[in-house]
């Protein structure tokens, strides 16, 4: 089984009633051996340009888990279906998505590094400077 990321752009009209949607497309990736590991729903957004006459699409993102040899029958089965005007089947790129994790990981760490530093100045006394001042005398 191999990952990959679905992306849907349902019909405009299904924000209200997007469930049966939903389980219809989740119903053609379990049929085709494939599993839902995740859903993202986006909602009612604006597209870039008009498809099929609509200005606006519900987008859901699905994380699945398929048999390489099933991406092939679910594109067919997902052109054929009603409620989709656009789809896009990707492999995600894992060396990047662990190097973005990395990345921010790191930046999460430093920014607690920080904080704590800024704490313990904070507790601490500030360091009083006198000045001498000397004093010169001619005479």
């Amino acid at each position: 089984m191999s990952a990959y990321e679905l992306a849907v752009l349902y019909h405009p009209d299904l924000e209200i009633d997007l469930e049966k949607a939903t389980q219809k497309i989740t119903k053609i990736i379990t049929d085709n051996k494939g599993k839902v590991v995740g859903e993202d729903n986006w909602g009612k957004r604006k597209m870039a340009y008009k498809i099929k006459g609509h200005e606006y699409a519900v987008y859901v993102f699905y994380s699945l888990e398929l048999p390489p040899q099933s991406v092939k029958k679910i594109e067919s089965n997902l052109n054929i279906t009603d409620e989709v005007i656009r789809f896009l089947i990707t492999k995600p790129d894992l060396k990047a998505i662990a190097k973005a994790e990395a990345i921010k990981a790191s930046k999460k760490a430093r920014r607690g590094e920080s904080k704590d530093t800024e704490a313990k100045q904070k507790d601490e006394k500030p360091a009083i400077k006198e000045k001498k001042v000397s004093a010169n005398k001619e005479g």
